[in-house]
């Protein structure tokens, strides 16, 4: 099986995806943000929809997006998947059939002086 024929298969496949308690942490700590900080239950709402989404999403897409431009990150084979309507995203990795999301970041955030 050539590569192409990997990476058609991988876009055919769906995934089971485990999201971690780290990352179920990181949505809990931008929500409080939103609701507390920014006084918006519409904002906060809005974000757990696209995050329940964008976990649907990587159930399609898991093995088809590319490692991270990061040497370091990429070398623990760390993805990344935007979300489609907020200026957050998760990074994750791919093992056997399951995609792992570790992390949600908002896009201003340095995944470098958070992740050791």
């Amino acid at each position: 099986m050539g590569c192409n024929d990997q990476n058609f298969n991988d876009r055919l496949r769906t995934w089971k995806v485990f999201a971690t308690d780290d990352v179920e942490e990181d949505l809990s700590e931008f929500v409080q943000y939103l609701l507390y900080e920014k006084m918006s239950e519409q904002a906060a709402n809005a974000v757990i929809k696209d995050y329940d989404e964008t976990l649907d999403e990587l159930e399609k897409v898991a093995g088809s997006l590319k490692l991270v431009d990061n040497p370091r990150l990429a070398k623990l084979g760390y993805r990344r998947i935007n979300f489609k309507r907020h200026r957050y995203y998760f990074l994750y990795r791919v093992e056997g059939e399951i995609a792992i999301v570790d992390a949600m970041y908002h896009v201003l955030q340095d995944p470098n002086n958070v992740m050791s």
